[in-house]
């Protein structure tokens, strides 16, 4: 009977005339979960366009896992976005930083939306043309503190920072010098950042620019004063040990100009 079903409709009509007649309630069931999983695996299997596996760390608003569990964020959006127009399909996946660094340098991750320039993975990476946005790093203190004069003024000093980030190699020299003897404080959270900086459980917070903004509007909080550190581009990163990783690459570049002359906003929040 079922094999002289066609179409969907009555495929599922004849399992179910099967059922009634032939079948106990809980076998019926189980076929109809057999047969409804058999179609969401072909209709994944069936998708041709080739996988792409884009790595990512918690960078809120940019790249963050949601309560579901879901990747959102803008920077994972556009990025989506350009590898579907591009004709490829993306699988998204959070990673620690040293984690996602060590997949770029392996080839398990193929591409990472992130900042170009990182010395661990310039052996190991090419860098899209292509400017998705921009990231800015500051250093904030408490209303009713003066300026400081870097980097004299960080000597002993307590910086807090978030826990899991890295940073350029001027900002690390300048955490690590010896004769600076900088207390480093790490949190998990902007707004835990934020509400250590108020307590005076540190002196300054290096943070990035538009994440303590939204932490910052939560609790509430009036404008700090900051002095600007850098500003970071933000780019696709396609690791080199990808078969066809030039041609990643330049797909993914001409999928941006391609929307963008269409029309389409391409610029970041």
């Amino acid at each position: 009977m079922i094999a002289a079903c066609d179409s969907f409709i009555m495929k599922r009509r004849c399992i179910a005339a099967v059922c009634n007649h032939l079948m106990p309630r809980s076998l019926c069931l189980a076929l109809f979960t057999v047969f409804f999983c058999g179609l969401s695996y072909a209709a994944t299997t069936n998708d041709a366009r080739p996988l792409v596996r884009v790595g990512y760390y918690e960078f809120p608003p940019y790249s963050y896992t949601d309560s579901q569990g879901l990747p959102k964020g803008a920077i994972l959006q556009l990025s989506k976005r350009l590898l579907e127009h591009a004709g490829y399909r993306g699988e998204f996946r959070s990673y620690p930083s040293a984690r996602l660094y060590n997949a770029l340098q392996d080839g398990s991750v193929q591409v990472w939306p992130g900042a170009p320039g990182k010395a661990e993975l310039r052996q190991h990476t090419l860098e899209a043309r292509t400017q998705l946005g921009e990231i800015v790093l500051n250093l904030y203190f408490r209303r009713g503190t003066l300026m400081p004069s870097l980097p004299e003024d960080l000597k002993g000093r307590g910086v807090i920072m978030i826990s899991g980030y890295t940073y350029w190699q001027p900002i690390n020299q300048m955490l690590d010098d010896p004769r600076l003897g900088v207390q480093q404080h790490r949190t998990g959270t902007h707004t835990a950042a934020l509400e250590m900086l108020q307590r005076r459980r540190g002196d300054f917070l290096l943070d990035y620019h538009t994440p303590v903004e939204q932490a910052r509007k939560r609790l509430g909080m009036p404008e700090l004063p900051f002095v600007q550190l850098q500003r970071i581009a933000l780019k696709l990163i396609v690791s080199s040990h990808t078969p066809g990783a030039e041609a990643l690459r330049d797909a993914l570049d001409r999928a941006y100009e391609e929307l963008q002359a269409a029309g389409e906003d391409m610029r970041l929040p």
